[in-house]
């Protein structure tokens, strides 16, 4: 119940609604219980006319006699407005059996009725909060996980919460007060008949309980299944150009069937498992009512210490007994189903992220001097990807970072924006410490463009107001013209409005890299990094690009990791890494003079 408990935090800002939910709980137990005990008069009416005539108005003598005060009152009641005429009794007593059961199903309703807004609503604030927590983690917390497990999280297992442990909610009252308020009434009908039915309740519950023990493990095992299988489904869309063109479909259909296969045979061992609670309470509480008939059938006919009127009511009690017992051991079922998805999501919600703001982090609106990169290292496991890595960037200068792949260039990058940590050294901005200044605030100094044009299923202007929410048509319009956007996206169908597709699928690489530029302009941030911006584009999109991103350029301070060197040749320092080092730094007529490192790579690209 620990995970229970976790998760009932979300429910306490709908206090409302479980007070509304219990109260209309108790009134739907005590007319439940309540129709039944109006049975007794209705079966004198029909079986024992003789016996209601001799009643006089009883005198009520204390607790001991409440029993037999309510029901020779009732019996009263019926004498006195039938008189001698039997059916006006009969309709009488029909009628007070039908209005106890309408009251009864009306606070059903509406005890269902409130405690939908808090299930609902709990189910919509841990959705809320695992996506804010999703994207709040750092980046490398996802380099460890499957998307499709994350999916599965927030899809699935959050809805196997709402099934399981708020379903509880709706039972941790209605149930239990049924059972008691009856258990009541049977008391007050025959204290040793209902002494009798507990010598058998504990027997039946050991044998429920100890058929569920298991399920939270078989379902823990279906929901990671699951996962698996989501994960292999993003993994097919988002790559299915290479499935095609490689003719994979059959290993990836191969995996996607083990996982499924898999999944099946956990489900059904789950389901069945969980599917014998119900006939295997049932026929335990058949049981129990078989034993009360042969039991109170003896009061009734041998001793006499019961009337068959009282006996009947009672035997309808005992039985209003079941439902509630076969909803609390399923109840007792899905907490223990629910317990294996609540760990799942609250595996992430609890997750602490790495990268904080310090409690008195200052939030930075302008650069104005330089960034300082003071004697860094950086390993993303075990190897050092920079070590004792140290640079300067002026205000209004452009800064290129080249070598071979794996040289710790787009690193820096994943540094600068604090996606990661340093875990020596510190980068400064105008001498302050990144890790002193507000991440929100330090991402708005600085623009992005990546390799991969990331960009959303929305319209031109939608995946732009990414950038500056409150940016006009016009200021939109500019910025594409800015960055060479603008000649294919006025002649979309819907100008701006077009949608772009999935990814941005409905555009051409070079268009799609155009709309990420825009996007960063739009932006108007006073410093730029752009990771490779060019390197996936052939050579017409790259001259747009390239023209774009020098217009883009200019009067801002720039980072650019390049890996086509002829996007680089007018920065005003190029820095050579290699294996997290700096081997080389100049302009690029100074390194091509020196022919060193830079002079090779260049002359491997053809452009010496």
């Amino acid at each position: 119940m620990k995970y229970f408990k976790k998760i009932i935090r979300f429910a306490l800002p709908y206090k409302k609604y479980a007070i509304l939910n219990i109260i209309f709980n108790v009134f739907y137990a005590l007319f439940s219980a309540l129709s039944f005990i109006a049975l007794i008069p209705m079966l004198d009416v029909l079986f024992a006319q003789d016996k209601i005539k001799a009643i006089k108005e009883p005198i009520y003598t204390g607790i001991s006699g409440v029993k037999d005060y309510y029901k020779d009152f009732l019996a009263f009641k019926v004498q006195e407005f039938a008189q001698d005429d039997a059916s006006k009794a009969l309709l009488l007593v029909i009628t007070l059996v039908i209005v106890l059961f309408l009251l009864k199903n009306i606070f059903r309703y509406l005890a269902m009725y409130v405690i939908t807004f808090l299930r609902n609503g709990v189910l919509k604030d841990i959705r809320n909060e695992l996506y804010k927590k999703t994207v709040n983690l750092p980046i490398s917390f996802f380099s460890e996980k499957r998307k499709g497990d994350i999916l599965a999280r927030t899809g699935t297992d959050v809805l196997e919460i709402q099934h399981s442990f708020l379903s509880v909610l709706e039972l941790i009252f209605r149930e239990p007060l049924t059972i008691l308020f009856t258990i009541v009434m049977m008391l007050l009908i025959s204290p040793n008949l209902t002494l009798f039915v507990f010598i058998f309740i504990p027997i039946s519950g050991f044998i429920i309980s100890s058929i569920g023990k298991s399920l939270k493990r078989k379902s823990d095992l279906v929901q990671k299944e699951q996962g698996i299988f989501l994960s292999t489904l993003e993994e097919t869309l988002g790559g299915l150009k290479i499935i095609k063109g490689f003719t994979a479909e059959k290993l990836f259909g191969d995996k996607f069937n083990e996982s499924t296969h898999r999944f099946y045979k956990f489900s059904n061992t789950l389901l069945n498992r969980q599917n014998l609670a119900s006939p295997t309470s049932e026929f335990l509480g058949i049981t129990v009512i078989a034993i009360l008939l042969w039991y109170g059938g003896k009061m009734v006919l041998i001793d006499g210490t019961l009337d068959s009127s009282s006996f009947i009511a009672y035997m309808g009690l005992a039985y209003n007994i079941l439902t509630p017992a076969k909803a609390i051991s399923k109840a007792s079922y899905s907490v223990k189903k629910g317990n294996a998805a609540a760990e799942r999501v609250l595996e992430i919600l609890e997750t602490e992220s790495t990268i904080v703001d310090l409690p008195n982090a200052i939030k930075k609106t302008d650069f104005t001097t330089e960034i300082d990169i003071q004697n860094i290292s950086f390993k993303y496991q075990d190897d050092w990807v920079l070590k004792d890595f140290s640079l300067k960037v002026p205000k209004g200068h452009t800064v290129a970072l080249v070598g071979q792949s794996g040289s710790g260039k787009s690193t820096i990058a994943n540094l600068i924006t604090r996606f990661y940590d340093v875990n020596e050294g510190s980068i400064n901005i105008d001498t302050k410490n990144i890790k002193e200044i507000t991440q929100n605030s330090l991402r708005k100094l600085l623009g992005l463009v990546t390799q991969d044009s990331i960009l959303f299923n929305d319209t031109v202007k939608g995946n732009l107001l990414v950038a500056d929410q409150n940016a006009s048509d016009e200021e939109i319009i500019e910025a594409l013209k800015i960055a060479n956007a603008w000649e294919f996206v006025e002649i979309l169908p819907k100008g701006i409005e077009t949608n772009i597709g999935d990814s941005g699928n409905k555009l051409s690489g070079g268009q799609k890299q155009r709309l990420s530029i825009a996007r960063a302009v739009l932006k108007n941030p006073p410093i730029m990094i752009l990771d490779e911006a060019t390197s996936a584009l052939d050579t017409e999109s790259e001259q747009l690009v390239q023209n774009a991103l020098e217009n883009m350029m200019k009067n801002r301070t720039s980072i650019v990791i390049a890996h086509r060197l002829s996007t680089i040749q007018k920065a005003d320092n190029i820095v050579v890494l290699s294996k997290g080092k700096i081997v080389e730094q100049g302009k690029h007529q100074e390194l091509l003079e020196k022919k060193g490192v830079y002079f090779n790579l260049v002359k491997m690209q053809s452009l010496a």
